[in-house]
């Protein structure tokens, strides 16, 4: 069987958990930040998890992390 190949842009952008979900960074904290509160700053500064339709193809692309 040979070797699986890890998706190098997956691997940057996703981590497993201990549980072996997938956890992922939020989306809208790169520019125009001045006009979002700084609730939404503060909560976009969290991690968020992969919904579970998802976590099978994610899985895929990491299989060694």
């Amino acid at each position: 069987m040979p070797k699986l190949k890890t998706n190098k842009g997956a691997a940057k952008r996703f981590k497993l958990t201990g549980t072996g979900k997938v956890k992922r960074g939020k989306a809208g904290m790169r520019h125009i930040l001045t006009s979002k509160a700084k609730k939404v700053k503060r909560n976009l500064r969290q991690s968020g998890l992969i919904s579970e339709t998802h976590e099978k193809s994610i899985k895929k692309l990491i299989p060694y992390a």
